[in-house]
């Protein structure tokens, strides 16, 4: 699966999903440190990729824009270490396929996963 793990988020989980045998890369890596979230979006939608994220701007501006990628994981409910977001990440790969995660937005807290399809809401007339 393609990644692209967004700046709130550690670095060094990119490349443990590497290890996991996934395609995925940090904001950081990629030049994208100072990127505004709709530079990341677009991003990751020409890439391909799923954006893993803290940050709650980027299921606001899908929504907005009825956009129906790119996929996003969604971390909320506090600040979690390293290890639980492994945890958690590990998870959500393992309950969901790829296919499954493909346009959507994915949230992860402490006690749940729930998934939205994209895109959300009906377009403007």
């Amino acid at each position: 699966m393609k990644l692209l793990v967004d700046m709130p988020l550690s670095p060094a989980l990119a490349p443990w999903l590497r290890a996991q045998g996934h395609d995925a890369v940090h904001a950081t890596e990629i030049g994208l440190a100072r990127a505004q979230d709709s530079d990341i979006l677009d991003y990751a939608q020409r890439g391909g990729y799923t954006v893993v994220t803290a940050d709650l701007d980027f299921p606001h501006i899908l929504a907005l824009t009825h956009a129906g990628e790119p996929s996003v994981i969604l971390f909320r409910g506090g600040n979690y270490n390293e290890a639980q977001m492994r945890e958690l990440l590990e998870r959500v790969l393992k309950v969901f396929s790829e296919r499954a995660l493909q346009h959507s937005i994915t949230v992860v807290d402490q006690k749940r996963i729930r998934r939205t399809t994209l895109p959300i809401g009906s377009r403007p007339a």
